[in-house]
């Protein structure tokens, strides 16, 4: 598959014929949203800047973003992305895992603080946890992770960095919102399918859109 993108409204296109976009190289023989863009747009802090793009989905609601597989950054379409989540999540509750041993301490405690104050920015989540000291920053990091490999919590957008005066100052922090708060703000549907059936739904989709050695690396990720 070919694509060269100029525009954002571009990369939508893209993203909704093909369903994932990963924001690296990340499926073989698949597209990424550094392949498919130019690199001297890349921190241009332009409209064509693909990494103001890469949250700007998520804030339009045009994709679900975060690190949702192999501990990488991906974009999935609206159309697909209850599929993946089904397939990607756990029938049980984030409290009702932790109970069972199976979610961290971390992990709860990051999850409860997101469920209260959806949308907020990684510096006062990390503050809010606990979790500021250099030695945490690990611990901290892991624990975003899980959330987001089971689609407990996806990125929502940026939140700026400024002064007393309100000027931009330093860099944007990423913020969290659980997933069911922003699936349901975005109004995406929910599917009644269990995991066999999104599975097989999503290689359906898979097998008109990518090449078999695409198909096979993504049948292994939506088995896991």
């Amino acid at each position: 598959m070919e694509y060269k993108v100029k525009t954002y409204e571009d990369a939508i296109k893209v993203i909704e014929e093909i369903g994932i976009l990963p924001l690296a190289p990340l499926i073989p023989d698949f597209p990424s949203l550094n392949t498919i863009t130019q690199p001297e747009y890349w921190h241009s802090d332009t409209e064509f800047d693909p990494w103001i793009w890469r949250t700007k989905f998520s804030t339009d609601g045009v994709a679900g973003y975060g690190k949702f597989m192999k501990k990488k950054s991906i974009l999935v379409s609206v159309q697909i992305l209850p599929y993946v989540k089904k397939v990607l999540s756990y029938d049980e509750s984030v409290e009702e895992r932790y109970f069972n041993g199976n979610v961290s301490k971390e992990a709860m405690e990051i999850y409860k603080i997101i469920n209260q104050l959806e949308g907020i920015d990684t510096r006062a989540l990390r503050i809010e946890a606990g979790l500021k000291e250099r030695d945490k920053k690990k611990i901290f990091e892991n624990a975003l992770l899980e959330l987001q490999g089971s689609m407990d919590i996806v990125i929502s957008g940026i939140q700026e960095k400024r002064n007393e005066v309100g000027e931009k100052n330093g860099w944007s922090s990423t913020a969290f919102e659980t997933y069911d708060s922003w699936a349901n703000r975005n109004k995406i549907e929910t599917i009644n399918t269990d995991k066999a059936e999104s599975r097989k739904y999503l290689l359906s989709f898979f097998s008109n859109v990518c090449s078999n050695e695409s198909l096979k690396k993504l049948e292994k990720i939506f088995a896991s």
